[in-house]
């Protein structure tokens, strides 16, 4: 099963639209269910950490100061990530900061631009709507997943998020028969309607049986 990269941000705010900036970037590549490789950097964007923020955190603005600036925490992700396809939890979210950043550092490229981006969040509202949250926290005590840090750093919701999509694609092969639960199936289920989920899993399991 081909690479993916599954990427979270942390920042000063809600939208790089508003004037928020990134402050710490960390990505996972998961293949065949195992992680592969990490990236993760503090990044100094030029911007203050509202004190709310680094509540939340723990990224403080004495930290990001003598981190590497943003443009070149970018292109190293940008190269570490590569033609991966990509997934974040509320990846609405990331994708924004993904794209703003990178086109800010002045390495967006149309390759970039076009990398898919799923949602594991998104994907865990068809495939488990009992659940009584779909909040990344949630879902991982939810599963019984590891809790890999401190709840807001980059690198432990990355961390967890990969978890996340390893139990989504196990949920995938033994509960649905989907033999080959791709980065192209996740963003399907994203866009299914809710009704519409088990008529797509029938459609997956029996082009892998075809």
């Amino acid at each position: 099963m081909s690479r993916i990269a599954v990427i979270d941000f942390e920042t000063t705010g809600l939208s790089p639209a508003m004037g928020d900036r990134a402050t710490e970037v960390a990505i996972v590549l998961v293949e065949g269910g195992r992680v592969v490789d990490r990236f993760q950097s503090l990044m100094n964007a030029g911007v203050r950490i509202p004190a709310f923020i680094t509540g939340l955190t723990g990224i403080t603005n004495a930290m990001v100061a003598s981190a590497p600036d943003a443009a070149t925490v970018m292109a190293d992700a940008n190269r570490f990530v590569g033609k991966a396809p990509l997934v974040a939890h509320n990846a609405s979210f990331d994708r924004k900061f993904w794209e703003a950043e990178l086109a800010r550092a002045g390495v967006m490229t149309a390759m970039t631009a076009a990398q898919p981006f799923a949602c594991t969040m998104l994907v865990s509202r068809r495939l488990y709507p009992q659940a009584p949250s779909h909040k990344l926290g949630v879902l991982v005590d939810y599963h019984q997943l590891p809790r890999a840090g401190r709840a807001h750093r980059a690198l432990a919701d990355a961390e967890m998020a990969a978890s996340l999509l390893g139990q989504i694609q196990h949920d995938l092969r033994t509960r649905h028969g989907v033999a080959r639960p791709d980065h192209a199936l996740l963003m399907a289920l994203q866009r299914c309607a809710k009704p519409a989920v088990r008529a797509l899993m029938a459609q997956y399991a029996e082009a892998a049986d075809a």
